[in-house]
């Protein structure tokens, strides 16, 4: 039977399968978490009979030990006939085993939504799958033989290069098929799952949940195609329904709710200090009510940047509430002056 893993539970479980093989887990976790010896084994059994742990030994003197790893491959014809509910009921929820019913909901939203996309979108022949398990987490690839995303993405969209089409995903809402697709697929599964990356063309991108950056490196091109990897913790107090949550303003889920990476408008040492730039920033991000400019990994902004954001488009669009994130001190003081000049008697904000 599977279990909905709350978020002090995902905690306890992630501390004792780091800490297998090591002595006194029972303690350890029982003194680290303030809980009893008989509520740390009671995890333990659960986590045997889930398969992620092997117990042997009797009560007094059982030891535990972490399951095997294990991986296997599929490979797909890109057909017609080729349906991703289909291939994630026959071949992947089964390899998947026992787990959580929200981390089994992640897994079935981000699988099938990237293979969907491998089937619509890539133009090539043929998809290649991998799923690898062991017992703190879960890893699938889906890999194809086309024209790869951000290359698609960019001729398509009039993008000029391929940094921008990954810029463009990171916000949502962005599709090279609107009669089929909405763009959505690509940025909730990013927000779901704990590890995202697409290697395609010259550049790789990875997004972490949790962590403070995202990377974008260009590369030399040595193939065709797209290969995207994703990595889900086998217990983590996730779900779809929160994700899908945490990107709406309101009660509904119209997904008008963004945050919008700054650091990937940057190019190498490049400063941003120009309209041109704040410009690409702002590229679509009236079609959300509330957009988060978050400012990590970056040091400066120049003043027409930040007079582009926050005075000319917000006067242009005052139904949209920007917010601007993890900013430093000279970056609020920049951003302080440009709402002042848009909104006269303006009494300076808090900025996070």
């Amino acid at each position: 039977m599977t279990r909905r893993v709350r978020a002090r539970g995902e905690d306890i479980r992630s501390f004792i399968l780091r800490n297998i093989g090591k002595d006194a887990v029972t303690a350890k976790a029982a003194e680290h978490f303030g809980i009893t010896r008989q509520a740390v084994n009671l995890h333990l059994q659960n986590l045997v009979d889930e398969g992620a742990l092997l117990a042997s030994g009797n009560t007094r003197s059982r030891v535990y030990a972490l399951a095997s790893a294990g991986s296997v491959s599929f490979m797909y014809v890109l057909t017609a006939d080729l349906q991703e509910d289909v291939v994630w009921r026959k071949d992947i929820q089964p390899y998947l085993g026992v787990l959580p019913s929200n981390v089994v909901d992640i897994w079935r939203w981000a699988f099938t939504e990237m293979l969907n996309n491998a089937i619509d979108h890539s133009a090539g022949t043929h998809i290649y799958v991998t799923v690898s398990k062991t017992a703190l987490d879960t890893e699938i690839s889906v890999a194809d033989d086309g024209v790869g995303i951000f290359t698609k993405i960019q001729r398509e969209c009039g993008l000029q290069d391929e940094r921008q089409a990954i810029f463009e995903l990171s916000k949502g809402k962005l599709t090279t098929d609107s009669k089929k697709h909405s763009g959505q697929g690509i940025f909730f599964t990013s927000h779901m799952v704990s590890g995202f990356d697409i290697l395609s063309g010259g550049v790789y991108f990875s997004h972490a949940t949790g962590s403070e950056h995202d990377w974008m490196l260009e590369r030399k091109a040595y193939k065709s195609g797209t290969t995207v990897f994703l990595r889900v913790e086998n217990y983590t107090s996730r779900s779809v329904q929160k994700t899908l949550r945490s990107f709406n303003v309101g009660d509904t889920y119209d997904f008008n709710k963004t945050i919008v990476p700054v650091s990937l408008a940057k190019y190498g040492l490049d400063q941003l200090v120009s309209r041109s730039q704040a410009k690409r920033v702002l590229a679509r991000v009236e079609l959300f009510s509330q957009v988060i400019f978050d400012f990590t990994g970056v040091d400066m902004i120049g003043p027409a940047f930040a007079d582009e954001i926050f005075r000319v488009f917000q006067l242009e669009h005052p139904n949209v509430t920007l917010l601007p994130s993890h900013t430093n001190p000279e970056i609020r003081g920049m951003i302080t002056a440009a709402i002042k000049a848009g909104r006269p008697g303006f009494e300076e904000e808090v900025l996070s």
